[in-house]
């Protein structure tokens, strides 16, 4: 992808593991928001969480299968690489710098959003990039605070806006909500459940190939 081509967003996690709902939200909003490329950005150093499970390595190797063949998807390792918290503001500092005005979107989840106080220099992301935030059917943001402020004052419902603009937009979209979530896979091999059909197969090789989540 030629720098300062078509509407670039990315999607950052621990992906301890990737899942299908990772993929089936990245997919859904490259097709609704018109993306011309998502960057999947595996976490180094969790700034809010415990420490991950599998190593990075791991991670990224899962990630790399996972979206194998996936023309309009490539992994970004910077936080991988970076020492010290991952924190996004941090990553959104360096691709804004890196892709000059291009559009650059970053894919959230509402209960993330919900928190984005409690982040690194919150303030600053919508200078760096636009908002995506995801929700499943039935879930509202807030009504009153900061946030909802925020998205009074930053909330757009036109996708053209996300990509006339590098920044500074906030837009709620609507996914399918897959219950599936990595710490649940995690405990359910740990029990001696197989992840197969919750993660790609090639994943799941890699898990069973490693014993990165234990098991009996």
């Amino acid at each position: 992808m030629t720098v300062g081509q078509g509407p670039l967003a990315i999607l950052g996690s621990a992906f301890d593991p990737v899942h299908y709902g990772h993929l089936r939200t990245a997919f859904e909003l490259h097709e609704a928001l018109q993306l011309d490329e998502v960057l999947f950005v595996p976490s180094g150093i969790p700034p809010r969480r415990e420490s991950h499970v599998a190593s990075g390595e791991i991670r990224l190797r899962m990630l790399e299968v996972a979206i194998e063949g996936l023309e309009w998807g490539s992994v970004d390792q910077r936080e991988l690489r970076r020492e010290g918290p991952s924190y996004s503001v941090l990553t959104l500092g360096e691709l804004r710098q890196t892709h000059g005005d291009r559009s650059i979107s970053m894919i959230i989840g509402m209960d993330a959003f919900l928190g984005l106080p409690g982040w690194h220099r919150w303030e600053e992301l919508c200078d760096l990039a636009h908002l995506v935030v995801v929700h499943r059917p039935g879930w509202s943001g807030p009504e009153d605070g900061v946030l909802a402020e925020l998205l009074q004052a930053r909330h757009t419902r036109d996708m053209q806006a996300l990509h006339s603009s590098p920044a500074g937009h906030i837009f709620v979209h609507e996914v399918t909500q897959l219950e599936i979530s990595s710490s649940a896979i995690r405990t359910g091999i740990r029990a001696g459940i197989g992840p197969r059909y919750l993660v790609p197969d090639g994943v799941c090789n890699i898990i069973q190939q490693t014993g990165c989540y234990g098991g009996p």
